[in-house]
């Protein structure tokens, strides 16, 4: 039954990473789900992958020239902020034309500058801020927000309190759901199911560090008795392959890139990952135990913060970028055959989770919109 009948335009912006892309699409298809007469339209930034899995989950998706300043001081800087002004002129002109009744960031490049023309034209605009850390950028948007939806508890030191929802991050719906798909799962891996297995992956590009670290113990893991599959990312297979051919690798499943993670995370009995906000919150909905490698190149190291907020919970155990090479797999294979260990991390991990995110945040929206 569709709770509400409003013929609406909504607008949502942001992207660059499944991390931001993800979210977007579960909110827009809630959206869709309760009233499927709204008309959603997304923004994005040119050449990043929403350009390309926007338009997959069925959504219009037009672009914005913007991308990232550089943190050392470069020439190129320069091109970035002439960028971000026809960026802000291109926001401008599509929020005039389109005329949405609400704008929807995030996270990303093209979020920024799109909250920023919208809140001045007088759109009302929700913030999705997935992280424990708020960037410079969603804290300035965030004074002239309605509503920012977070994931974390004390956000009010860098939002007005009386604006923050508690909602959690929207994760991909097949994530909530892992009873019954071991056996398939088990298939889909070509795994015999009589051995613990180890998950590795650094998101959908990869991450050099945790692919090193495996490198350079793939004896050790070799000699454990237990079965691997590693997500080395689009950016480092083929270089991964070459460096493994002659080595043995029995019991290690390598691969580019997992489409169904939904059978990675069921059959699963420890992972290894970097910390974003959606890795983090799809973690805590499968109640997996896991150590994290924050990654020490994102934005005010908003991923060393998220970490410490499960390892602080004893929900995960991290180690730091600097000191994987060495730790990482030793410590990952005294976890996976530690058994009240993973209990303990798998059960405060599920604590912290919140499964009907997407539904608290389309309930927000649609308090602002009525």
């Amino acid at each position: 039954m569709k709770k509400h009948m409003l013929t609406k335009k909504i607008l949502i912006s942001g992207g660059g990473t499944g991390g931001h892309i993800y979210p977007a699409i579960a909110i827009a298809n809630e959206i869709k789900k309760r009233d499927d007469t709204t008309d959603i339209l997304f923004i994005g930034a040119q050449g990043r992958m929403e350009m390309e899995k926007v338009p997959e989950a069925g959504y219009k998706i037009v672009a914005l020239p913007v991308c990232g300043l550089q943190r050392k001081i470069t020439l190129q800087n320069v091109v970035v902020f002439y960028k971000l002004l026809i960026s802000l002129a291109k926001a401008r002109k599509i929020i005039k034309e389109y005329k949405p009744d609400l704008v929807v960031g995030v996270g990303g490049y093209a979020s920024g500058p799109v909250l920023w023309a919208a809140t001045r034209m007088g759109i009302p605009s929700l913030i999705q801020e997935q992280n424990s850390y708020a960037g410079i950028t969603n804290r300035l948007l965030g004074k002239r927000a309605k509503t920012i939806c977070v994931a974390y508890e004390g956000m009010d030191k860098y939002f007005p309190r009386d604006r923050i929802v508690l909602t959690g991050n929207p994760v991909r719906q097949e994530v909530l759901d892992l009873k019954n798909k071991s056996a398939d799962a088990l298939k889909y891996f070509n795994i015999k199911g009589n051995k613990k297995v180890l998950l590795i992956m650094g998101g959908s590009l990869g991450a050099q560090t945790i692919n090193e670290s495996v490198l350079k113990n793939i004896d050790l893991l070799h000699k454990s008795d237990i079965d691997v599959i590693w997500q080395t990312g689009r950016l480092y297979f083929e270089s991964v392959r070459k460096k493994l051919e002659g080595r043995k690798t029995s019991g290690l499943k390598i691969v580019e890139f997992i489409a169904r993670m939904d059978f990675a995370y069921s059959v699963a009995d420890i992972i290894i990952a970097r910390a974003g906000a959606i890795t983090i919150s799809e973690l805590c909905a499968a109640g997996k135990p896991s150590i994290l490698v924050p990654s020490p190149n994102v934005a005010e190291d908003h991923q060393t913060k998220n970490a410490m907020a499960l390892a602080g919970s004893n929900a995960a155990l991290m180690i730091k970028d600097s000191e994987a090479e060495k730790r990482l797999i030793p410590e990952a294979l005294m976890l996976i055959n530690n058994n009240k260990l993973t209990g303990t991390l798998s059960m405060n991990s599920h604590k912290l989770g919140i499964k009907n995110s997407a539904e608290r945040i389309v309930d927000e929206i649609y308090k602002l919109l009525n």
